[in-house]
């Protein structure tokens, strides 16, 4: 009886001095925040900016939504993952009211005036006031996070005030801290999720290992979004004129990696043509990636503009949202980031029928290891196979065709994800709305 009393009295004091570790954290991440904008950092200067205005713009609605449903998501990428719920939601149920968070500056300046939503903001720092001063000005009915951003105070005062809170497109590894035996802070704030609809068997196999039953396989609502895009892509007369005549490549949300080794590969004397849509399109960048390809590089910006202007080889897109219409200009893609953190959207291209180069940081993706195994990606570590591959894939049309036929097929068997979400948490049709 007494072990019983001195493990609950030291489990207690753990879970405290996380909480008190955790409050700490987000504290330094304000701080150092404050001090990267101090010294010219425009990213975190309008992440600060935003997160000053949360509660001022919340508070002088004229009308706030009620009964919203909440969605947050981290960055741009997971909104384009949890977007076809969103719409789908939209679309069954017109009158329901959105919310929508951000905690990336590169998602929120993008999707501000994002149309479907009655509000889009910034996501405040996760402290006990902030996240109920938040919930309680908003008023959800339900919250649907995507993919991951699993925070502390916010989860707690949804369950605190009996909200559902739902995890869409969740990915987990055994090697991230909630599996681990330190990690039972952590799990707390899994404890929090009223349902966890995951993106593969091996997620909802560790969810149950630490006690977690309440998960779905449901797949990646990625899937569904790129095919609803190559149903209804935007049309660039511009880009098809630079295109015409010749085979083409498209080069996404490239890093200086993955530039570097293009423009190498192009001192070959190869006669496709190219296209690079950078990650950051900052004027310093684009001067950067003009620089690299010289004379045979011409912005999109300057080629619109000039109907007269032969066609150059490289065409840099100086403007953001077209890239994931642009791939369908291409046979080959070469996507950024796996050089880096790891790969950006690789089902983008590969909806419209593109084998797919990226660098080795992709073992996080499973999307990455689908279309690897299909045989429509291609994975290479330095510029030497970046080269080999590439030649390869040009040279061979009957490879690309394979590959293409591969991808789409990939696409084609893996989406569905968003019918599954809806129907379990009830707003599958107008019929059928959650209560």
């Amino acid at each position: 009886m007494v072990k019983l009393k001195k493990n609950a009295y030291f489990g207690a004091n753990i879970r405290t001095t996380m909480v008190f570790l955790y409050n700490w954290g987000i504290k330094l991440l304000h701080g150092l925040a404050r001090l990267s904008a101090f010294f010219g950092n425009g990213k975190t200067r309008k992440w600060l900016r935003g997160q000053a205005s949360v509660f001022p713009a919340l508070e002088n609605m004229p009308s706030r939504p009620r009964k919203a449903i909440w969605f947050h998501f981290a960055s741009l990428g997971e909104f384009e993952q949890g977007r076809p719920v969103l719409e789908r939601i939209k679309e069954n149920h017109p009158g329901q009211a959105v919310v929508v968070s951000f905690f990336s500056p590169s998602g929120y300046e993008i999707r501000k005036n994002y149309p479907l939503a009655d509000l889009v903001t910034y996501l405040p720092l996760d402290t006990p006031g902030n996240a109920r001063r938040f919930i309680e000005l908003v008023q959800p009915s339900c919250a649907i996070f995507t993919k991951y951003e699993y925070w502390f105070h916010f989860y707690r005062e949804l369950k605190r005030q009996e909200i559902p809170l739902f995890v869409i497109s969740a990915i987990f590894r055994k090697e991230q801290v909630f599996f681990r035996w330190y990690g039972g802070f952590f799990r707390k704030i899994l404890a929090c999720v009223t349902r966890f609809f995951v993106q593969t068997d091996e997620s909802r196999q560790l969810l149950a290992s630490i006690g977690f039953s309440n998960s779905q396989v449901s797949g990646d609502t990625r899937y569904d979004r790129v095919y609803e895009n190559s149903l209804m892509p935007q049309s660039f007369p511009e880009i098809a004129r630079f295109a015409a005549g010749s085979h083409c490549l498209v080069a996404g949300s490239t890093w200086p990696q993955e530039e570097e080794m293009l423009a190498r590969y192009l001192q070959r004397g190869q006669g496709w043509k190219y296209i690079i849509a950078p990650h950051e399109v900052t004027e310093e960048h684009l001067r950067a990636v003009l620089a690299r390809f010289g004379k045979d590089a011409v912005r999109y910006s300057e080629w619109i503009n000039n109907s007269s202007m032969p066609a150059p080889a490289v065409l840099v897109i100086d403007r953001i949202g077209m890239l994931s219409s642009i791939y369908r200009y291409g046979e080959i893609a070469l996507v950024g980031g796996g050089f880096g953190k790891g790969i950006h959207n690789i089902l983008e291209p590969a909806v419209f029928g593109m084998p797919v180069l990226f660098g080795p940081r992709y073992k996080k993706f499973s999307e990455a290891h689908q279309l690897i195994e299909a045989g429509c990606a291609f994975p290479v570590t330095n510029f030497e196979e970046f080269a080999r591959k590439l030649q390869l894939l040009q040279s061979d049309e009957d490879l690309r065709r394979k590959a293409a036929e591969a991808a789409q097929n990939v696409i084609t068997q893996n989406k569905g994800a968003t019918s599954l979400i809806l129907e379990s948490i009830g707003f599958s049709s107008a019929a059928g709305k959650k209560s």
